[in-house]
């Protein structure tokens, strides 16, 4: 079986308290920071054990993972192992990128976000650097408020082309076609973030290819639709997986609407879906020499 699994675990710190996101500056306690790391290596080892499937794994905690040494150590573990195709973790950057010599670059993957305002950007682009300088695959983003339009050009004139930058549309954000057009020239793949999609009945691998798994091992579809499928520990999940349409009736954070069969974003991202870089990218203009497509379908 080929299976991508959205791992979120109890994880709701983070160091960073951006006025946009409801877990700014959260602590987690010392009873819940244990909880995680036990449902983080119960998640580990079952993945270790599943030589029989072909596992990609995207971690997608509500706090910052990378401070916390069992995501790292979860990250270079499962890099090492043969089934494992990809193993990638969204990100603030804020910690240490030395343990990434210690992970196969081959299949470890970064998904990084600069947060202006929270970091010296001096070393946000210096820890970018790095991990390009290791041959560790990322993708680098930014959110698309207004006040963050100088630092993304800025990003963008500093990172190499050949690392993609993304722009993720800003919640309850509208955009004029002047404003999105400024953003599409950082990332041409803007217009998929622009707008919400509308998902309602229509075929999305969640569920059938694709799940979310929490701490407890509960499965879900996908990170946005309550509905349990069953438990990853038991098993009683893989009866559970088949294709079925989206109940929701839109769908706006690409961890979700990359799924969607009704976009093409699994052959723009082909090879790079979790870690949110598009096939044959070699700058801001053009992948492999082909303009990509700047607006959904």
């Amino acid at each position: 079986m080929d299976l991508t699994i959205l791992y979120r675990g109890p994880l709701t710190s983070c160091d960073y308290d951006c006025p946009y996101c409801p877990f700014a500056k959260r602590r987690d306690d010392p009873r819940r920071l244990r909880a995680d790391r036990a449902a983080l290596e119960r998640f580990t080892a079952w993945a270790a054990e599943r030589t029989g499937d072909r596992l990609s794994v995207l971690f997608t905690p509500w706090g910052e993972g990378l401070v916390r040494s069992w995501y790292r150590e979860a990250l270079i573990g499962l890099s090492h192992l043969p089934h494992i195709r990809r193993v990638a973790i969204q990100t603030n950057l804020s910690g240490r990128t030395g343990w990434t010599e210690r992970a196969d670059p081959d299949t470890l993957a970064l998904w990084c976000t600069y947060h202006p305002g929270q970091t010296p950007y001096p070393r946000f682009l210096a820890k970018c650097h790095e991990l390009d300088g290791r041959g560790v695959r990322h993708s680098v983003g930014i959110v698309g408020l207004p006040e963050h339009l100088d630092a993304a050009r800025r990003l963008r004139d500093d990172l190499p082309e050949r690392v993609y930058l993304w722009v993720n549309a800003a919640e309850g954000h509208t955009y004029t076609d002047a404003e999105a057009a400024r953003w599409t020239e950082l990332d041409p793949l803007f217009g998929y973030s622009r707008h919400p999609h509308r998902s309602a009945g229509l075929p999305c691998r969640t569920g059938a290819s694709v799940i979310s798994v929490d701490g407890d091992g509960t499965v879900r579809r996908c990170h946005f639709v309550t509905e349990e499928l069953g438990n990853l520990y038991d098993g009683s999940y893989r009866e559970a997986l088949r294709p079925r349409p989206c109940p929701l009736t839109r769908c706006d954070c690409h961890i979700g609407y990359v799924h969607l069969e009704s976009l093409p974003l699994y052959d723009v991202f082909a090879g790079g879906v979790l870690e949110r870089i598009p096939a044959g990218w070699t700058g801001p203009a053009a992948p492999g020499g082909q303009p990509l497509r700047p607006t959904p379908p």
